[in-house]
Formats: C-alpha cells, sequence, structure tokens
C-alpha cells in the first residue's frame, strides 16, 4: 500500500523450534523468500545462540536459502555494557567501547565456521573491521563461498564522532556495528577495491532526536541506527569513483549487479538487458550536491553526512519504465511498488552442492564383528 518501489524481504529468524523451520519452508516455496536473517548480538531480545544458528543454516541447506549474519558476539557485548558502564562511560562513547573490533571478528568467524560444516553459503551484513574482514579472507581462500557488506557510513564516518562534546550529534551516529577508526576504513575500501567485498548498503534505521534520547543518561538505551538509503550512491562515486579507488563498472556492481546475483533477481534486477525490469538510474558524475538535513527527503532531523559535498549525482531515475526522479524532482507514485520474489537455488549454490558431494567421506566397508562384548 505504501511502497513506492519494488522490495523484497529478508526474514529474521530469532528462536527455534519445529514450527520456525516449518515456517521457514513456506517462506521459501510460496512467499519467495530465499534468504533468512540472523542476529548474533541483542541479548535478551533478538539474539540467535548457537543452536538457533545451527538449526536455522542447516535448514537453510535443505531449503536452498542463504544464511545472513549480523556478526557481534552478543554475550561480549553484554558484559562489556555493563562493564564500561558502571565505569562511567555513559554517553556515547560508551557504544564502540563495548563494541570493539574484535567482538565482530569473533562472530565473523564463528558464523563462517558453522556455515563451513554445515556446508550452506554466507552473508556477512555491514562488516565494518580488520577482524571480520580478515575472516571472510580466509574463507574464501580456502574456496568457501561466503559473501561480505559494507555500509557507506563506515566507509567515509570514523569513531571520532562519538568523543564529539555534543550529546546528541554523538548519539545520531550510535548504531552497530559502530563507527571505526580511520586504519579500519582504508582496509575496507581495498576489500571493495579487491572483490573481497562484494556489496555495499546503508542499513537505514531512522531515529529522530527525541527518539535517540531515551538513552540520555545510558548509552545502552540509545536506539541503534543511522538513515542514508537516499545518499548512498552519491557518497560511493564521489568517495570512490572520484578517488580512483573504484571504476565506474565496479560501482555498478557493489550498488546493484552483485546483491542482484547473489539474492537470486538476475537478470530482472542488476541488469540493462531485453526482459528485465526497466528499473534505471542515469547518472550524472558532474553533478554535485551537499548533503544536508534541511533538503533531504528522509523523515528525520540528522543526517550523518551533513555538510559532505558529494560529486556524482542521478540525474533520471526509473522503476518499472516509469520516470520518479527527474533533476531534483520526486515523481514517485505511493503502492507502485511489487514484492519481488526470490527463488532458492540462485547459481552458486551449484558449486555449494557440489562441494557438499565432494567432501562426502567414504564408508568404511568391513566384516561385521562377531567376538565377545564385554
Amino acid at each position: 500500500e505504501k511502497s513506492a518501489c519494488d522490495y523484497s524481504f529478508h526474514v529474521a529468524v530469532t528462536w527455534w523450534d519445529e514450527t520456525v523451520s516449518a515456517d521457514m519452508g513456506t517462506l521459501t516455496r510460496e512467499h519467495g523468500v530465499n534468504s533468512f536473517k540472523h542476529f548474533m548480538a541483542y541479548k535478551n531480545a533478538i539474539m540467535c545462540d548457537d543452536e538457533t544458528l545451527v538449526n536455522s543454516f542447516a535448514r537453510c541447506n535443505e531449503l536452498g536459502a542463504i544464511p545472513t549474519v549480523h556478526a557481534e558476539n552478543g554475550e561480549l557485548v553484554f558484559r562489556l555494557q555493563k562493564e564500561i558502564y558502571e565505569r562511567g562511560y555513559v554517553g556515547p562513547e560508551g557504544h564502540p567501547l563495548s563494541r570493539p573490533p574484535e567482538v565482530e571478528g569473533e562472530a565473523a568467524n564463528s558464523a563462517i565456521r558453522i556455515a563451513e560444516v554445515l556446508g550452506v553459503p554466507l552473508y556477512l551484513v555491514h562488516t565494518s573491521c580488520e577482524d571480520a574482514l580478515e575472516a571472510v579472507r580466509r574463507a574464501r581462500s580456502e574456496g568457501q563461498r561466503v559473501f561480505a557488506e559494507v555500509l557507506a557510513q563506515h566507509l567515509v564516518i570514523d569513531d571520532s564522532v562519538y568523543r564529539n562534546p555534543d550529546w546528541s550529534f554523538a548519539a545520531h551516529h550510535v548504531m552497530s556495528p559502530p563507527f571505526r577508526s580511520k586504519r579500519h576504513q582504508g582496509l575496507l575500501w581495498k576489500g571493495l577495491q579487491s572483490g573481497l567485498i562484494h556489496t555495499t548498503a546503508t542499513d537505514h534505521c531512522c531515529f529522530c532526536t527525541p527518539q535517540k534520547a531515551m538513552g540520555k543518561d545510558d548509552f545502552r538505551k540509545i536506539p541503534n541506527g543511522t538513515g542514508g538509503v537516499e545518499d548512498r550512491m552519491s557518497v560511493l562515486w564521489s568517495e570512490g569513483v572520484e578517488t580512483g579507488m573504484l571504476t565506474p563498472s565496479e560501482f555498478v556492481a557493489v550498488t546493484s549487479t552483485n546483491a542482484a546475483k547473489i539474492f537470486n533477481m538476475f537478470p530482472r534486477k542488476g541488469s540493462v538487458s531485453v526482459g528485465a525490469d526497466a528499473d534505471l538510474v542515469l547518472w550524472d558524475p558532474c553533478g554535485e550536491r551537499t548533503i544536508s538535513a534541511k533538503t533531504h527527503h528522509q523523515k528525520i532531523d540528522f543526517n550523518v553526512y551533513e555538510g559532505m559535498e558529494v560529486t556524482g549525482i542521478p540525474a533520471y531515475t526509473l522503476s518499472q519504465g516509469d520516470v520518479v526522479w527527474e533533476n531534483g524532482e520526486l515523481k514517485t507514485t505511493r503502492g507502485k511498488g511489487r514484492y519481488i520474489d526470490r527463488p532458492c537455488y540462485p547459481t552458486y549454490w551449484k558449486n555449494q552442492q557440489r562441494r557438499n558431494e565432494v567432501a562426502v567421506p567414504e564408508k568404511v566397508v568391513r566384516a561385521a564383528y562377531t567376538g565377545p562384548v564385554a
């Protein structure tokens, strides 16, 4: 009723019993869902323990679906949050202290190893640090089918924002995983350049200042999330293509084509070809604008890219063949978006199935034991 563009859903698995297993089957067969998300963080809320991860990953294997993971060790985060708060770090600066890179790296490696043992591909959302990236590098160098995503925010914003004397400014940057040091930023760009990171996203989750203020006396109560879906493309072009780190073709791949392939919408989505949906952007590589909460379309009062001058903007955007953006004017139609089915078993699953077949150990054929038994 509301969506102005086509959409699809990841479905989160937050607990486990046989009804969840049955529901996953129904979702894949009847509703075009081929990906299931797992939060390894957020203890006492939506965190998946190992039992849930193992059962859900195994079910994804049976269905030809792909599990996705928010990789942070929830037990460690819970403990660190308590310790840091009790040491007097109650403001937003406590947030990154409670979620260091090691917490993400441990969880990423754990999820990757579970996927390896169970013979299922894996997609890591919002990879933010060297520790997680190294786990991906090792897995892929061993032939494992692991995909990594990075947020535009993590590529251009560093952890100094949490020490800003303006509480509101710092709180608006509270998201998980948190922003990292510039050293991690550089490594993420290299991961994107080398193909180790496959997609870019925003993890768009907006909160206005009064909502962020729920944690004014306790960083643990600040709602996690930032906006940015409106600005992702321009930020990536300006900071990636304009600086020589990405080619225009690589820009298209990490913002569109790779995701369409991973989640089995290609070539309907992610390609300019006969029979594909006419979802197109006519890009102006020389166009310029200044990002600001005063001019953005997101219904929030803050923008993490405030004041950033970017080069590279959309001149025209087409959805289903209709012009929905024209030189700064929004022309969308409420409710015109369609739900997109995503069948299971994307092409890389054939590779995974073959790997699983080859890995089956040969049985030992021997005569039955007929001697005495104690």
